[in-house]
């Protein structure tokens, strides 16, 4: 395990608008604000199709499955990091029946709106990430 205090910098708020793609603008909302390490938050809002991969295997690299469609859905959370000014970001959805989700794709058009809380940090989110860093963190 590893645990490090790392102060909060700057929240950003970064509002989208009906058809802007979730991925395409936090990416330009980062890029934008010269954002190099920061935790997203929270996200809410709807959108009108979704795409997201999970894993789908115990081994290690695991396997990936992607989902993909078109069908109304709140978004009822985003989190995740942006590490070195790259997003990693997950995403729920949910409907009237189920809430379903993963790590978020390019595809998931805004219906409504969508607003996406991202806080800066005064760290290097590389070593926290698992692809490549996994022996930092032994």
């Amino acid at each position: 395990m590893k645990v490090e205090k790392v102060p909060f910098k700057d929240a950003v708020l970064v509002r989208l608008n009906p058809g802007d793609d979730l991925l395409v603008k936090i990416r330009e909302a980062v890029e934008e604000n010269d954002i190099k390490n920061a935790v997203i938050l929270a996200g809410v809002g709807s959108v009108i199709s979704h795409h997201f991969h999970v894993v789908a295997s115990t081994s290690n690299p695991p396997k990936e499955y992607f989902s993909k469609g078109e069908a109304a859905a709140d978004i009822v959370n985003i989190n995740g990091m942006i590490i070195n000014g790259r997003v990693h970001a997950h995403i729920t959805f949910s409907n009237e029946k189920v809430a379903y989700g993963g790590h978020l794709e390019l595809g998931c058009e805004v219906l409504t709106f969508s607003v996406i809380v991202l806080a800066e940090m005064d760290t290097n989110f590389e070593k926290w990430d698992g692809t490549g860093a996994i022996e930092e963190l032994l």
